[in-house]
């Protein structure tokens, strides 16, 4: 029998195979608000001990604020009050030293790492005709060399648990395009090709990685004053009522965003025993956007 989760959970003792996952550690990064926030609260809910990590800084490149450091304490609150561990720490995922520190004390305080969520991204927006790299670099940096990072930082410990769940966080521009955002559907397309390789290196290991792509989702990345004002450029200050007629026409059904929640449930389902023989897949939770790419 190839080795895998059934014959892992008995040698760890942790994961009772009835699909809940009490007795496992979630990493959690772009934790402190938005789908972060959903997911960490899910997987506490689900039994999970949680450590979430976010930058809490603002980023030149991106048009809207970022979340705070409160921001990330609330999230603590959030799935301590739950019944779960929760830890937390502002680390940079451009960072692959300080990430792996980051991991490793997730390790030495709650036992171990089982799921690996990077969901850590920011949106940006500009064109090729400005010039300068500057958004290039940073989108890129954050939303595929910090998924590379998160991921190369738990990779031993996932390996040593012989059970794991690497859940990568892509876009429906991970598999189309519009004008003015290059930067960062390259990066979202770069994460889905980087999924399913590193599908293949830990499928020997009894650990699956797959990757979410979300629509539109009700959160700071789409409710936003420079993103509302590329959807309604000749409005002076458009607001959620006067985009939401645009941002439906990206998805098929007439909705204009998603909950977190709605990704959650995706993330919640790929760490289930029933998705354990699930890797190298794209998980579309798009409002039928996908229902336009190619097969």
């Amino acid at each position: 029998m190839a080795t895998g989760e059934h014959e892992s959970s008995e040698h760890n003792g942790r994961g009772s195979g009835d699909g809940t996952l009490t007795g496992r550690v979630a990493v959690i990064t772009g934790g402190a608000r938005g789908q972060g926030r959903s997911h960490a609260i899910a997987l506490a809910r689900a039994g999970a001990d949680v450590a979430v990590c976010d930058l809490c800084e603002d980023l030149l490149s991106a048009t809207y604020p970022m979340a705070t450091a409160d921001d990330l304490a609330e999230t603590v609150r959030l799935v301590e009050a739950e019944g779960r561990r929760c830890m937390s720490a502002q680390v940079d995922v451009r960072d692959l030293a300080a990430l792996t520190a980051f991991v490793d004390d997730v390790v030495l305080a709650l036992g171990s790492v089982d799921i690996v969520v990077a969901n850590a991204g920011i949106s940006t927006l500009g064109s090729v005709f400005a010039g300068g790299a500057e958004v290039w670099d940073e989108t890129i940096g954050v939303n595929l060399t910090g998924v590379f990072n998160t991921v190369s930082a738990a990779a031993r410990h996932l390996v040593a648990g012989r059970w794991g769940r690497v859940i990568t966080v892509s876009s429906m521009m991970g598999r189309s395009a519009n004008p003015m955002i290059s930067a960062y559907a390259a990066s979202k397309w770069g994460v889905i090709g980087l999924t399913k390789s590193l599908a293949h290196e830990f499928a020997a290991h009894g650990v699956t990685v797959n990757a979410v792509a979300p629509g539109n989702v009700s959160t700071d990345m789409v409710h936003n004053e420079a993103l509302y004002r590329l959807m309604r450029p000749e409005l002076d200050a458009p607001t959620a009522e006067d985009v939401a007629g645009p941002m439906a026409a990206l998805h098929v059904q007439p909705v204009p965003w998603l909950e977190p929640e709605e990704i959650s449930a995706a993330v919640l389902f790929l760490c289930s025993d029933g998705a354990r023989h699930i890797t190298g897949t794209v998980i579309d939770v798009d409002a039928g956007a996908s229902a336009r790419f190619t097969a």
